[in-house]
């Protein structure tokens, strides 16, 4: 999301020449479900191409927390106001929906060429021009040169990898012990199921918590598909090359992880095609040394990698897409050494927030996975009182809590951007 963002940002700055390689031989209809919050959909409003996507999302209204066992509401929290507050609403959908809206945009823009099927090999230079070269799938290899690359290859980021190497630094792949599966259900399968034609139906996101484990569910694509996304510990990948991120799963070893939980859930998994089962491993990176070097920087998941549970991932990915298309816009030349620092001040704007809600995601994922024992007794203290009109303590999943809500979707990443250009770019100058 990151990669297209980025494109689009940088078309409507004026910059006329820019080039989108991309691994995939389409953006057809693959992936899963994702959560749009206001700070992403202000970000995609103003660049023209919002409206689309809310029209295939849903509107999320409320969330339940469930005890996964019993199906028990450990808290409901009424999110109506979000959208009165911010101005945008926080919607879930689908991440084809997602990319489709903002390639549509870039399609608009004859600035922006994309190279599908093309995967990137190696960085030849960082400066003065970086030079990269590229493998496509049914053709020889070619070099590129460019006045800045941006690099938005994920967690696996090859940039990254070469980056450290020349700035002869490291840092390690983090194992986080946890896996996902990720589900989706048509409406006409769940149809015949009363209670689980209500979810489909509804516009809340529902989570069934457990010891190290969770469930997190919502419908997406106008309500005609139910989209559940698990968390576990990982038993398939612990002993896999560090570049194994995902692999066909067991559909009996997926029911036996969650044979604990309520019936309810259940039945959902069991509609589940023994073909259709994933299993992703979820990593990230320790903090990088630096994000950029030379005219190449790394953006999203390349750089800060996070943990699925503040649902800010894609999110993030397209703040530092406005960043970087507003701090280059102002950027007084296309002296490589300028392009350079204006890449630093990227870094110096982004760094910060992105890595408070990372370590965010982190610990609230340790929250709604404890055991038995004193901390899971407060937390779920801290969940009656909320139920019983008494949340003064906040909402222990962090994603449905106010006051960082307030924190993560009241940020303008665009406003901080022109606001803090000049002093930044002075300091990132000393």
């Amino acid at each position: 999301m990151g990669g297209l963002t980025a494109a689009l940002a940088f078309a409507r700055q004026g910059f006329a020449h820019i080039d989108v390689y991309e691994l995939a031989s389409n953006l057809g209809f693959v992936g899963a479900g994702i959560q749009l919050a206001p700070n992403m959909a202000r970000i995609l409003d103003q660049l023209g191409c919002w409206e689309e996507i809310e029209r295939e999302a849903v509107d999320v209204q409320e969330t339940s927390i469930r005890q996964g066992s019993s199906d028990e509401e450990l808290a409901h929290v009424d999110l109506r106001y979000i959208r009165r507050d911010y101005d945008k609403p926080h919607m879930v959908g689908h991440r084809s929906t997602l990319a489709g809206g903002i390639y549509k945009a870039c399609q608009r823009y004859a600035a922006i060429k994309f190279h599908f099927a093309t995967a990137l090999e190696d960085v030849l230079a960082w400066s003065p021009r970086p030079k990269l070269r590229f493998a496509p799938r049914n053709a020889a290899r070619f070099d590129v040169e460019a006045d800045v690359v941006l690099a938005a290859d994920g967690v696996k980021s090859i940039t990254r990898t070469r980056m450290l190497s020349a700035l002869d630094a490291s840092a390690d792949i983090v194992d986080t012990g946890q896996a996902a599966y990720r589900i989706m259900l048509s409406r006409d399968v769940m149809a015949a199921d009363a209670s689980l034609l209500e979810l489909v139906d509804s516009n809340a996101v529902t989570r069934w918590i457990g010891e190290k484990r969770h469930i997190i569910a919502y419908p997406v694509s106008g309500g005609q598909i139910y989209n559940l996304s698990t968390i576990q510990p990982d038993t398939h990948f612990a002993a896999a090359p560090s570049i194994t991120y995902t692999t066909r799963g067991s559909k009996t070893d997926m029911l036996a992880v969650f044979a604990d939980f309520c019936p309810r859930v259940q039945r959902m998994l069991n509609l589940v095609k023994e073909d259709e089962v994933c299993e992703w491993k979820l990593r990230v990176h320790a903090p990088l040394p630096a994000w950029s070097h030379g005219g190449v920087a790394l953006m999203g998941d390349a750089c800060h990698p996070t943990l699925p549970h503040l649902n800010q991932g894609a999110a993030q990915a397209i703040e530092d897409a406005a960043c970087l298309a507003v701090v280059l816009a102002k950027t007084p030349s296309s002296a490589p050494e300028d392009l350079a620092r204006a890449l630093r001040v990227y870094e110096k704007l982004r760094r910060a927030r992105a890595t408070e809600l990372v370590e965010l995601a982190a610990a609230s994922g340790r929250a709604l996975h404890l055991g038995e024992g004193a901390a899971k007794e407060e937390r779920d203290r801290k969940f009656r009182a909320l139920k019983e009109g008494r949340g003064d303590g906040g909402v222990p999943d962090k994603w449905a809590d106010r006051a960082t809500q307030e924190g993560i979707y009241r940020h303008d990443v665009v406003a901080v951007a022109e606001g803090e250009f000049e002093r930044v770019w002075a300091e990132c100058g000393a």
